[in-house]
């Protein structure tokens, strides 16, 4: 049987790998101190530095990173796109079934 899966808050994420840089110890001895598995807390401390790179907030909600406008925007963009080529492909069968028939 599976153990529940346990969501940490940003600020806990954020407290860990401040404690890893501060510190100077590992991931793995920060993650043994508390209580979480060590490969989270270096997923945590890549993460950061990643979103320090590109100017995004640290570390946000259940630790997605946040997207920014653009970002957000192109998603957007590209669910409308996959939605207009079903929509192409249906129509194409049925152009395809209606020509049969005739």
């Amino acid at each position: 049987m599976t153990t529940p899966r346990q969501n940490y808050t940003a600020e806990f994420k954020q407290e860990a790998v401040r404690l890893v840089e501060a510190t100077g110890k590992s991931c793995a001895q920060i993650a043994r101190d508390l209580g979480v598995p060590p490969h989270y807390v270096v997923r945590w401390k890549k993460r950061q530095e990643v979103q320090k790179a590109v100017g995004r907030p640290v570390l946000t909600g259940r630790g997605f990173p946040a997207r920014s406008e653009q970002e957000e925007r192109i998603k957007h963009l590209e669910r409308e796109l996959e939605i207009a080529r079903q929509e192409w492909d249906v129509l194409k069968k049925a152009v395809a079934f209606f020509a049969k028939q005739s």
